[in-house]
């Protein structure tokens, strides 16, 4: 029980991160998703950290539980990045919706990279 009280906790600070960069005017006249592509990147950076110390065993199996699941669960934002992208080659756009997809993918591989050669 202990385990789900620690993943809520996290999971309510991820959420409430995310809420508040949500709150940043960052709106390109493009319609490109900036906000999203960001935290999924700031969030894909945090996991590849925890990823690096817990195969290190340099945090409790709690801890990366508590930051892995529960605030980086909360924080990342997949389900957004498939609608702002389903919406955007609804919109027509498909060159952005492209291009969103791929920066999402590349940016997010490249931040866990680079925080598992910081740690590693």
């Amino acid at each position: 029980m202990i385990e789900c009280l620690i993943v809520g906790l996290g999971g309510a600070i991820g959420a409430v991160g995310r809420y508040l960069i949500g709150l940043f005017p960052l709106d390109p006249e493009s319609g490109f998703p900036v906000k999203t592509l960001l935290i999924n990147v700031a969030g894909a950076f945090v996991i590849g950290i925890i990823g690096a110390l817990a195969a290190k065993d340099a945090m409790s199996p709690r801890m990366v539980m508590f930051i892995k699941v529960g605030i980086c669960g909360g924080f990342t934002t997949f389900s957004s990045f498939a609608l702002e992208t389903h919406q955007l080659i609804g919109k027509g756009q498909s060159f952005t919706a492209l291009m969103y997809m791929a920066l999402s993918i590349f940016l997010g591989l490249a931040a866990v990279w680079t925080a598992d050669r910081m740690i590693g």
